[in-house]
């Protein structure tokens, strides 16, 4: 083989790896900081909650007032939902919107939250909605429970439909919830769970305070007739661990960890979310991976889990690929929300009551990616729905890469308002198969426009 025929090979297999590594998957939003993930599934969507760390930091604390709501039917492309409860939803709580989970069942969706009472305290309130993505409303005026390092409370309906909360850190508390789902059994009332050495292994730094490893966030799951209890362990900064058990209420025996401490950009802490979806199991955790990102804002990943044949867990190394390949194929002619992204970079999202969620921050040479697209027997058209109150821009349609082949040119135009939205529409080049999707952002100036949706004809 000649020398510069090898060279040529070698080109494109870089080409390939460097492409397969610059457009991974993980975090899976980035348009906001999103940490404590507790997926969802329902109706063949994920729902991810994510509590939320503000741009700003404050007192160089935890700066979190609102939780939000993302969903997929794929495992790549997440459609953002926006905010969908704050601490200002209960008269009583001051603040911290903090690790939360939300359940469905009789035909509505009970988010339990942990928040900090008016006079002082921790306490976890529940807040009901007809729709996964809300709005979500306080049902009770009143903490559900209240009590020191009640924080970080995991729901769970066992398979004979008793449901369950636990929470807390230092401590680990439960109560069997009744069939309401808004409150329990005060005859039983709160257990609080032996935290021994054999359920929750040992700890080496906080031994006179905390003799275990278990530090916080719950999260419960069950597979076959195993219990499995996931938690940020060993104190700061997190690694995550599991313990099993063969009664959901005990004892537990330790298991190992299954992920270690997250040194990326000084995230501290971490949060298990564990759910399994199309014949899968995937566990959802936070790292600092954004620009910007840290201790403070943080930022939601997924990889797969995995089980040996004895129910224990294998180690699981964080990635930047994520859930490399989908697990269904996006359907460009259906309305896309310009908010379901799988990849994007300089774009921010917002939204109202009117006009829903949108993309906006958008400035010369940012981008979206939406993978694994089937493109069928090919388009002739791409739609958008957008809004301008400058000189607009275009969008140029890319195939599988930033640079990748130009499918076409969508001018956008000023509509006098970034609200005020109108119809934009170019001929693309035919193109079959399943692609990823690239949709650049070109323009003079900041704000260029709003992005709604799209869709191909």
């Amino acid at each position: 083989m000649k020398l510069s025929t090898k060279k040529k090979l070698v080109t494109i297999f870089l080409t390939g790896i460097s492409h397969l590594f610059l457009y991974a998957i993980n975090p899976i939003v980035q348009t906001n900081y999103t940490a404590d993930p507790a997926p969802m599934v329902h109706e063949g969507r994920v729902y991810v909650f994510t509590s939320h760390d503000e741009d700003i930091t404050v007192r160089n604390f935890f700066t979190m007032n609102d939780w939000m709501c993302y969903s997929s039917e794929d495992m790549v492309n997440w459609t953002d939902h926006g905010v969908v409860l704050s601490y200002k939803d209960f008269s009583w709580s001051r603040g911290d919107a903090w690790a939360g989970q939300c359940i469905y069942r009789n035909g509505k969706f009970y988010f339990y939250v942990p928040l900090n009472e008016k006079n002082g305290g921790n306490a976890i309130g529940i807040a009901v909605s007809d729709r996964p993505e809300g709005p979500y409303k306080d049902v009770l005026n009143e903490p559900l429970v209240r009590g020191h390092g009640y924080i970080d409370p995991t729901v769970f309906i066992d398979t004979d439909g008793q449901a369950y909360l636990y929470w807390g850190n230092p401590n680990l508390w439960y109560v069997k919830l009744n069939d309401d789902m808004i409150s329990y059994d005060k005859e039983l009332g709160i257990v609080q769970v032996p935290l021994t050495a054999q359920g929750f292994y040992t700890r080496t730094k906080d031994v006179d305070t905390r003799p275990t490893s278990y530090e916080e966030g719950p999260w419960l799951y069950k597979r076959k007739n195993l219990y499995y209890l996931f938690y940020p362990a060993g104190g700061v900064p997190e690694h995550l661990a599991y313990s099993t058990s063969k009664s959901i209420t005990g004892p537990w025996s330790y298991g190992d960890t299954i992920m270690h401490v997250i040194q990326e950009k000084g995230a501290f802490t971490n949060h298990p979310g564990v759910v399994d979806f199309k014949g899968e199991t995937y566990l959802f955790y936070h790292n600092g991976a954004l620009p910007g990102g840290g201790g403070f804002k943080r930022s939601v990943c997924i990889e797969k889990l995995n089980f040996n044949k004895d129910g224990s867990i294998p180690l699981i190394v964080p990635t930047k690929e994520g859930v490399a390949k989908s697990v269904a194929n996006l359907d460009p002619f259906k309305r896309v929300e310009a908010e379901t992204i799988a990849w994007s970079e300089g774009v921010k999202t917002s939204g109202n009551a009117t006009d829903g969620i949108y993309v906006t921050n958008i400035d010369n040479g940012d981008y979206i990616m939406i993978k694994d697209v089937n493109l069928k027997r090919g388009a002739k058209t791409f739609n958008a729905m957008t809004a301008s109150d400058k000189g607009g821009g275009y969008i140029e349609i890319r195939l599988d890469n930033k640079e990748g082949r130009l499918l076409g040119i969508c001018p956008i135009n000023n509509t006098g308002s970034l609200l005020s939205w109108s119809f934009n529409s170019c001929q693309i080049e035919k193109v079959k198969g399943v692609h990823d999707i690239f949709l650049i952002f070109k323009g003079e100036g900041e704000s260029l426009f709003n992005f709604d949706w799209w869709v191909l004809q």
